[in-house]
């Protein structure tokens, strides 16, 4: 497990380190921000703006948004109409948002398509969560199934740049899949990280194989997933309100608690601060990362 561990970490710090070189300083918010609307996700752009996934109220259409940071720390409402948004992508200057069970397309200006829609998938997906890019420009998308009951009946899908769907597991063939939650892909496309929420198991998976195998437990709830260029992963339990750090020998360690629902975490593109969505607080924390 442990040289698997350290394969996938160099493997996905080829990426990091390389989208660091062009990457701009962190935005100038580097405080708390309140006042969110059941935050879910979060992703900072190459040039410092900020992009928060905003859920309102649970299974209600329509009241869902994504809002926008400026470089200068300027809030701004990017799209509004949108049901339960949850995870975020980038991929050429357009935004791609999970949101409910289907992904939605953003462009530069604002514009809203239906990229994928729900009967696109292998089956009508309950709770798409998730959303990862790999350097081919794939999308993956996790289904949490019934997260909210049986905790089971999750999938995850390969999403090619023409929006064709690939089933590349499921409880069905796996057990292990119950409700897969945060992604993260190596440069390759070839692996897929991932932490279920049910079990709060980190899995490798190889996308090419089907392989799936067991890299560290212990994340309760587990949400969000993201990778520094130092080979340390960032895990989020979104139940215990915490966030852990994983090393390349499998090491889990807790960075910060006390957050009410920690969900889909990011990494500044300098990777000076983890950016951790507190859902039930409405609010977006900024944790530094030691230098």
């Amino acid at each position: 497990m442990i040289n698997q561990l350290i394969k996938i970490s160099l493997l996905l710090t080829v990426g990091v380190m390389l989208g660091c070189q062009k990457a701009q300083e962190s935005s100038a918010v580097t405080n708390k921000i309140t006042g969110l609307k059941t935050p879910e996700s979060v992703l900072q752009t190459q040039d410092g703006r900020i992009f928060i996934s905003e859920i309102n109220e649970f299974g209600k259409n329509g009241d869902g948004q994504i809002t926008l940071i400026d470089a200068q720390g300027e809030t701004s409402v990017f799209a509004s109409g949108l049901d339960d948004p949850k995870g975020l992508a980038l991929i050429g200057g357009n935004l791609y948002v999970a949101d409910k069970t289907k992904i939605i397309k953003i462009a530069a200006d604002g514009t809203q398509s239906v990229f994928v829609a729900p009967e696109a998938f292998t089956h009508v997906p309950q709770f798409l969560n998730d959303l990862e890019t790999d350097p081919q420009g794939n999308l993956y998308v996790s289904d949490s199934g019934d997260i909210l009951g049986s905790g089971k009946g999750g999938a995850i899908y390969k999403i090619d740049a023409n929006g064709s769907v690939t089933l590349l597991i499921d409880g069905k063939q796996d057990d292990r899949v119950m409700a897969p939650n945060g992604l993260l892909a190596d440069d390759t496309g070839n692996v897929l990280l991932y932490v279920d929420f049910t079990s709060g198991i980190l899995y490798s998976l190889n996308t090419q194989t089907g392989t799936l195998t067991d890299l560290a437990e212990g994340f309760g709830g587990g949400d969000g997933l993201v990778h520094h260029s130092n080979g340390t992963i960032y895990v989020s339990d979104w139940k215990n309100g915490k966030v852990f750090s994983v090393d390349v020998k499998g090491d889990v360690s807790l960075v910060r608690e006390g957050y009410q629902s920690a969900a889909d975490i990011a990494i500044t593109k300098d990777e000076r601060y983890l950016l951790v969505p507190d859902m039930k607080a409405g609010e977006l924390d900024f944790i530094q990362l030691e230098e």
